[in-house]
């Protein structure tokens, strides 16, 4: 079982400034490199206090990639719709050579309707964005000059896109998917990995969409253990068992984080290319600890925590993307949360 943290974080400007975020974040990243940690995700977004301030996530990424030893570094994700692959293409080998390696490539649709709109990206196309960039950027990082037409940029023919990648034959590649039975059973036909945030659903819909992939690789002629998923809990642990506790710490910034997500999805996206996303923020208006601990999130102390690791094996979890930064909650508790994951969580957990 590989672990990683997940960044999503909200924008908060009464609680923190931006640029003391940033340095916290950095903070975790590099702690997370040093107790064992596996990965540091990133997301893209703009406009929203709903990870929007993290417009660029290659140049925060690259930061770190100088501040890292070993810890994995992914794009989670590339919102691939709102992005020239040509330019995605340059800017990933260039953090794969930072980097030295250390780089995974996770992409997705996106499904904020103020990007699209602000971009002037129609959200009808976003799919077919997605799937035609993926391919541009894969022969971009395989031929020594690139000849492609597509639908949406100009063709491009004998050009030579640089650097050239670094991991030989390309970086892993991830896919978010969320709600489209389609979007997971591509991503099984690609053989990419899939990249799934559980945060919105119970435990029993979550093993249901991770089951739409996984059930999908045989009948393409793939393993399933050849293949990786991903998911993303909040999580935070504490010394001893106590959800009273853990309720005062966590509650509050779990209703800020869950306000901002539904700010920044207030208006729906186009209702062809998004089909069931009407159903997005379903449960979410009396959202509280009671509706995500314990099957929405890993928390608690480290025998919980331990507990749930384990279901998320069971289930074909490969990776736990911890999301450790939510609303206001103080860099201080977020420190030694992982602090208690990496001495007394982490240990037991790695080899199942």
């Amino acid at each position: 079982m590989k672990f990683g943290l997940f960044y999503l974080p909200t924008y908060l400007p009464e609680v923190r400034d931006v640029h003391t975020h940033y340095r916290n974040i950095i903070d975790q990243v590099v702690y997370a490199d040093e107790i064992g940690i596996d990965y540091a995700w990133v997301v893209e977004h703009h406009f929203v206090r709903h990870g929007g301030f993290f417009p660029s996530n290659y140049s925060f990424l690259s930061y770190l990639a100088a501040k890292t030893e070993r810890i994995r570094l992914g794009t989670g994700a590339t919102v691939l719709p709102l992005n020239d692959p040509v330019r995605v293409a340059e800017q990933a080998a260039m953090l794969d050579h930072l980097s030295d390696g250390r780089f995974d490539f996770g992409v997705g649709r996106g499904f904020i309707r103020d990007e699209f709109d602000a971009f002037g990206v129609p959200m009808a196309e976003s799919r077919e964005r997605v799937e035609e960039g993926v391919d541009l950027i894969k022969k971009a990082w395989s031929e020594p000059t690139l000849e492609f037409k597509s639908k949406f940029r100009p063709e491009m023919s004998g050009l030579s896109v640089l650097p050239p990648i670094y991991q030989q034959p390309h970086p892993p590649i991830w896919v978010a998917c969320f709600l489209s039975p389609e979007s997971f059973e591509w991503t099984a036909e690609e053989g990419h990995n899939l990249l799934y945030v559980a945060y919105h659903v119970d435990h029993e819909v979550a093993v249901e969409r991770i089951g739409w992939y996984r059930d999908h690789l045989p009948k393409v002629g793939r393993k399933v253990e050849d293949q990786e998923v991903c998911c993303v809990y909040h999580a935070h642990f504490t010394d001893k068992t106590d959800d009273n506790h853990l309720k005062s710490v966590v509650d509050g910034p779990m209703l800020e984080y869950a306000t901002a997500g539904k700010e920044a999805a207030s208006k729906p996206p186009d209702p062809t290319a998004y089909k069931g996303y009407d159903q997005r923020e379903q449960g979410q208006s009396e959202f509280g600890f009671n509706q995500y601990f314990p099957n929405r999130v890993l928390m608690g102390s480290p025998e919980q925590a331990i507990e749930r690791i384990k279901v998320f094996k069971e289930i074909g979890i490969t990776q736990v993307a911890m999301l450790v930064d939510f609303g206001s909650l103080a860099q201080e508790e977020i420190m030694r949360s992982l602090e208690i994951f990496g001495k007394e969580v982490l240990p037991h957990v790695r080899d199942l």
